[in-house]
């Protein structure tokens, strides 16, 4: 007998028929013996609505109200999950954030959780009751309701999971598991049977939008056995039949390279005619922390006579704009001109077999140049390398890259 957290995504559960599928999932598990929690996000489409109606209402609208109203998604879908268990004669229950209670930073729209009490939710599983949680929110210090971003309930269950001491965390959504690449680009992507917590967190965050970034955080973190699976074919979580994000030494080194991920959500700012003189990027880079704007690709160039300095890098698409006037009203920078461009991909090659093993940074380089495709900015880490290229070239180069690391059989 297991503790599980299955998770359920907003196509999951997009409407009625498909909540019903989960919980024979959900009841699939519990007739095997197992404690289950469940967390469920907004039905397709229902957190868009709700943030449009904020907007239509007003532009400038409260943060905190904001949280109120997009959190009432999960509050439905929580319901509506409880009782189709309930049909099917299984004791069962819905949560919010604020009932368990998920403890949040006040950061509203991208608040992070700080802590959860288990001691009800443990007592009702023992007691063999499902317990049904709205994934995406928690509650303040202040007792507001807070939401934790995009994707968030993938973060709510993994917390939950490491709360509960759970043995695994089932995050069903509308694909398989995790593949080599975007099966939409390349038809012939495998899915990984593993993958290490480091691959995975370098594959979010460089494009792969099969778990939110900050869930494979505190997977790593809290060493939570998660498991991407699809809430549409006819297997559930225990037969594990999707992908395991796990710890290095419970994956193979046999593939140098694991993945190609690719993000079209960047933006490249270059700032020309800086003086090159010590702390001048800390003068960039002062201004864009202040304004809340993620840098990540970073690339400088010298002038040369030694004297003035060119500073590259990359920032998310929807800041580009807030990111030019945070720099634009620098006194700091006053001289420099600015110049962005949002025509832009970020591909990047991620497995951690690139720790042992040398030239795959050539092989990446060498097979985009042999396509004719220029890049633009690198970045790398110890497990992958990221390239900034046209975005007129991803499908091919993700296609060239994949053939040229042959994943297309490596499940």
């Amino acid at each position: 007998m297991a503790k599980i957290v299955a998770k359920f995504g907003g196509t999951s559960v997009a409407d009625v028929a498909r909540i019903e599928r989960a919980a024979d999932k959900i009841k699939r598990e519990v007739d095997l013996g197992h404690k289950v929690a469940v967390v469920v996000s907004a039905m397709s489409g229902v957190t868009n609505a709700l943030i449009e109606h904020c907007s239509d209402i007003y532009s400038l609208y409260d943060a905190s109200e904001y949280d109120s109203v997009v959190s009432s998604g999960e509050q439905v879908t929580a319901g509506l999950m409880a009782i189709a268990l309930q049909k099917r004669g299984i004791s069962a229950r819905s949560w919010l954030g604020w009932q368990v209670p998920i403890i949040c930073s006040e950061l509203h729209g991208r608040a992070r959780i700080l802590e959860i009490d288990p001691t009800e939710l443990n007592k009702r599983l023992d007691d063999n009751e499902v317990a049904v949680l709205a994934g995406f929110q928690g509650i303040t210090h202040a007792g507001r309701i807070a939401t934790l971003g995009r994707g968030g309930s993938d973060t709510t269950a993994v917390a939950l999971a490491a709360a509960l001491g759970a043995d695994r965390c089932d995050i069903y959504t509308d694909v398989e598991g995790v593949f080599t690449t975007d099966p939409r680009i390349v038809p012939a992507a495998s899915k990984l049977n593993a993958i290490s917590y480091e691959e995975m967190l370098e594959m979010a965050s460089s494009g792969a939008k099969v778990l939110q970034t900050r869930s494979v955080e505190m997977a790593f973190k809290r060493e939570v056995p998660v498991q991407v699976l699809s809430s549409f074919g006819d297997k559930i979580g225990s037969e594990l039949p999707g992908t395991m994000v796990v710890k290095e030494d419970e994956t193979m080194e046999e593939h140098v390279v694991n993945g190609i991920t690719y993000s079209r959500d960047d933006a490249k700012i270059t700032l020309l005619n800086l003086k090159d003189i010590p702390g001048v990027a800390a003068k960039v880079f002062g201004p864009l922390s202040e304004a809340n704007v993620n840098v990540d690709m970073i690339v400088q160039d010298i002038s040369t006579d030694g004297k003035l300095t060119d500073m590259t890098f990359t920032v998310p698409r929807s800041d580009v704009n807030r990111a030019k006037e945070a720099l634009s009203k620098a006194d700091d920078l006053k001289g420099a001109k600015i110049v962005s461009s949002t025509d832009v991909a970020k591909i990047s090659v991620v497995g951690i077999g690139m720790r042992s093993h040398a030239g795959v940074a050539q092989q990446m380089f060498a097979a985009l140049a042999d396509k004719g495709i220029n890049i633009q900015v690198i970045s790398t880490s110890e497990i992958k390398i990221s390239v900034l290229i046209a975005e007129e070239y991803t499908e091919l180069a993700v296609r060239t890259l994949h053939s040229v690391y042959g994943l297309e059989n490596i499940a």
